[in-house]
């Protein structure tokens, strides 16, 4: 296996040898050999399980090349995983039990919005820095209620944004929503409102769905009833390719869009035939193999997508962000101050990634202390289905 070397990954590596070749030459202590333990909660089991275990395939992947790299000198990244069975009850318990455990240094919460959501006071209490996978807003705001919870996903704002500028681009002007009935989806509703005004778009009709649904013929239905150009599907991956097998089936013939967190694998399968008018908000990164890798951030994306392909036969759009959450919390551990005991080491992460720029796998990210939600706005592009996969519009 070739291991990523990105931009950043590079930069450390060539810090920490001359650091070595210092202490050698100047007798300073010896490196450190201690483990950067990152704990992850995430949904293997369960509703959301399909998710979740792209992400740990994703961090596991990511874990083995950071450490084979050699970015981290005397030292490894050590993963423990636990399952929240898509329970946000069992989250809170994981979390806590990571947050109790002196050797963890940061924890990762996967794409359940109702488990980071309900986690926050404990992970506030525990004082653990914690990077969550999921979008809903509230995770990461007000940030002043919120200082050891970081978010690294789509915001609903921005990926409002770049879907109704191409139903602008595309000349349409009445579309029909499907969202999930839950935080995320309702913000990104209301994002789409907000946006629908300023384009002059009419929404003729939006209907809600749980996310344990798996029947989505009649809802479909009821929406394409209204004789809509465009259907939005604001769900999970599973949930968007339901709906566009339904809405084939109801002879719909307008395009469908789909909002990021609707990003999973890339190759359609069974849905491929039925998706082929479908247009995705995502990142580059999920068709990166269209890209002529001009910069280091672009191969290193490429390079991502390729081992991860190999590796595992396919490739699933939400990797990258479980990746760079990697990324993030082993450059602030090496980049933390030397205050002595594990909360001093908790503290100084957090105060690192509060300030953390990176060009990473998913695209920019961008913290701020204002901001804890990193993935910058220009990281998102549209993308089509095309030859029974995503490829980059255009």
């Amino acid at each position: 296996m070739t291991p990523i070397r990105s931009a950043t990954i590079a930069a450390l590596a060539s810090a920490l040898v001359a650091t070595t070749l210092t202490g050698c030459q100047f007798g300073a202590e010896e490196q450190d050999t201690s483990p950067i333990v990152i704990a992850a909660d995430l949904e293997l089991s369960g509703a959301a399980a399909p998710v979740g275990k792209a992400y740990q395939r994703a961090l596991e992947l990511k874990v083995e090349q950071l450490n084979a790299s050699g970015a981290l000198g005397a030292r490894q990244v050590e993963l423990r995983v636990k399952d929240n069975r898509s329970d946000a009850a069992e989250s809170l318990r994981n979390v806590g039990d990571f947050g109790n455990d002196d050797a963890v240094s940061a924890i990762i919460m996967g794409g359940c919005n109702e488990c980071a959501v309900g986690a926050v006071r404990t992970i506030n209490e525990r004082r653990v820095p914690t990077i969550a996978l999921a979008p809903a807003g509230d995770i990461s705001n007000p940030v002043a209620e919120r200082r050891y919870v970081f978010q690294l996903a789509p915001t609903a704002a921005d990926s409002a944004g770049v879907l109704v500028n191409e139903l602008g681009r595309a000349g349409v002007r009445r579309v029909a929503v499907l969202y999930s009935d839950d935080d995320y989806g309702r913000e990104g509703l209301a994002a789409l409102r907000s946006e629908f005004v300023k384009a002059n778009v009419t929404l003729v009709r939006s209907t809600a769905v749980r996310s344990t649904v798996t029947d989505l013929a009649q809802p479909v239905q009821q929406l394409v009833g209204r004789d809509p150009e465009a259907l939005i599907v604001w769900t999970s991956p599973e949930q968007a390719a339901l709906v566009s097998n339904s809405a084939a089936q109801a002879g719909f013939e307008g395009n469908l869009y789909f909002d990021a967190v609707a990003g999973g694998d890339l190759f359609l399968g069974t849905s491929a035939r039925a998706s082929s008018q479908a247009t995705l908000v995502f990142t580059q990164t999920m068709a990166i193999d269209d890209v002529i890798a001009t910069t280091p951030a672009k191969a290193a994306r490429r390079q991502w997508f390729q081992d991860y392909t190999a590796r595992f036969g396919g490739y699933h759009g939400l990797s990258s962000f479980a990746a760079d959450a990697v990324q993030l919390i082993a450059d602030a551990e090496l980049r933390r101050g030397d205050g002595a005991g594990r909360q001093a080491a908790r503290d100084g992460i957090r105060d690192v990634l509060e300030t953390s720029q990176m060009d990473g796998l998913s695209g920019p990210i961008r913290m701020t202390p204002d901001n804890h939600s990193g993935l910058m706005p220009q990281a998102l592009t549209t993308l089509v289905a095309r030859g029974g996969r995503w490829r980059l519009a255009g």
